[in-house]
């Protein structure tokens, strides 16, 4: 018998195997009453029983229906996204907060998580992390010290030509240093010792812009400590290392990236271990706290290394290497002034020396200073200190100023010429200044004749 049932919205025909009902087979009486009748059809247990009041199927339950154990009906699931729960409870809120399946915006405030950060995901960005490196370390291992000072000396070297700090950062910032970080200022401060005071002013610079995106204030400490308990070893480099040493911790302390107790914290740290201070790092510290103490002293430390080379004024480069010439002439000392030359950082104006010692023989009319001068500029040009261009227009700045100086000087002329010969003679001065030396002869007035006539410039 087909009999047709609604079942979740749908008509569907069921096969419904023919009972005995009171002894009436499809309405007949067969006579035998409390038997069932044979039709062909297996009797139904009540477990495959279709009952009537099950009008609606739970299809969650299964994929399938299954009626009588052979015919398979596949189940119609047009409810699939709804948002009401299955099972009939529920008050149809969104699974799991909106958090669950695909395509789905996630649970409310689920984007200020981080955990679900997948770094194997083509789309991660490490820079969203605001503690990047400490996921990094994970994947990427930590540079040894050793590749440490190979990669961060380099960086250092270009900076001092270059003298930006932005490129040298982001240079700083792909190494993987990892817990080594305070690494990177000790290597600063140690290359810096061997360098000049406007490479140190530079390195001071470098760990200020450094200080809170590379390095931390604890990372410039342990740099700090590192080099107080070598200093043993970096003065045999460098003999003033101490007094160095002090006046970057002085400055780093002006610059913020090292609290004002330091030193007081750093001489009770080595109290607490036991352990004797060196007298070089007593040396250095006493320096530092020297800088810190004075009046104005956060201020005045700004200018701790000097001021750079070009950025002095004109005269004050003139006065010192007109201090320098004179110290030379006193003490002779050769190396002495070519160090004074060098600490002044102004090679584009070393004419300015030249024309100095060339005036100042000139006005000493003296063969001994005359002698000096030559050995200090043949000196100068052989360790190209002093370049050819530059020791040529020294020269020819004394040639066009000579009419100004013979008005002091009377006899200039001749002292120029003798002093250009001896030059000559040393082998340092070029054939261009040698043909452009002038030469003023006697002038000859009219009381000497020549018929009553002046000699004009062009007969002098």
């Amino acid at each position: 018998m087909m009999e047709q049932e609604i079942i979740n919205g749908h008509d569907t025909e069921i096969d419904v195997p023919e009972v005995r009902q009171n002894g009436v087979v499809n309405g007949e009486d067969s006579g035998n009453a409390g038997n069932e009748v044979n039709t062909g059809v297996d009797s139904v247990s009540a477990d495959h029983r279709i009952k009537r009041k099950a009008k609606r199927l739970i299809k969650q339950l299964s994929k399938e229906v299954v009626t009588n154990g052979t015919s398979v009906i596949p189940s119609t699931r047009f409810l699939k996204n709804s948002r009401k729960p299955r099972n009939g409870f529920g008050r149809g809120l969104p699974k799991k907060g909106g958090a669950g399946g695909k395509g789905v915006w996630g649970k409310l405030g689920s984007e200020l998580e981080e955990a679900d950060v997948d770094m194997n995901d083509p789309n991660y960005d490490s820079d969203s992390l605001e503690n990047g490196d400490i996921e990094l370390k994970t994947i990427i291992p930590e540079m040894s010290e050793e590749d440490i000072q190979k990669s961060v000396e380099p960086i250092l070297l270009e900076y001092f030509e270059h003298g930006d700090t932005q490129e040298a950062a982001l240079a700083f910032e792909e190494l993987t240093c990892g817990t080594k970080r305070f690494m990177i200022p000790m290597l600063a401060v140690e290359i810096a010792l061997e360098h000049k005071p406007s490479h140190r002013e530079m390195t001071s610079v470098l760990i200020s812009d450094l200080y809170g995106r590379v390095v931390l204030q604890r990372d410039i400490a342990k740099a700090f400590d590192t080099l107080l308990k070598n200093l043993p070893d970096l003065i045999l480099d460098t003999p003033e290392a101490p007094t160095v040493l002090g006046n970057f911790i002085a400055r780093a302390v002006a610059d913020d990236c090292l609290p004002p107790k330091y030193v007081q914290s750093y001489k009770d740290k080595q109290k607490d271990r036991g352990e004797d201070e060196c007298d070089y790092a007593r040396e250095a510290l006493a320096r530092a706290d020297t800088l810190l103490s004075m009046k104005h002293g956060l201020v005045r430390l700004d200018n701790v290394w000097g001021v750079g080379g070009g950025l002095r004024p004109v005269k004050y480069l003139t006065r010192q290497m007109t201090l320098l010439l004179k110290e030379y002439l006193s003490s002779g000392d050769l190396h002495e002034a070519e160090r004074c030359l060098q600490d002044l950082e102004v090679p584009h104006f070393h004419h300015e020396l030249v024309y100095e010692a060339v005036v100042m023989t000139i006005e000493a009319i003296n063969g001994h200073t005359e002698e000096m001068m030559c050995k200090l500029l043949k000196s100068f040009y052989a360790a190209i200190i002093i370049t050819p261009d530059q020791l040529e227009r020294g020269f020819l700045r004394v040639y066009e100023d000579m009419p100004d100086i013979c008005v002091d000087v009377p006899l200039a002329y001749t002292v120029l010429e003798r002093f250009v010969d001896r030059c000559q003679k040393g082998g340092f001065l070029t054939d261009e200044v040698i043909k452009r030396l002038p030469s003023r002869g006697r002038k000859r007035f009219v009381s000497e004749g020549d018929g009553g006539r002046v000699k004009t410039l062009d007969y002098v």
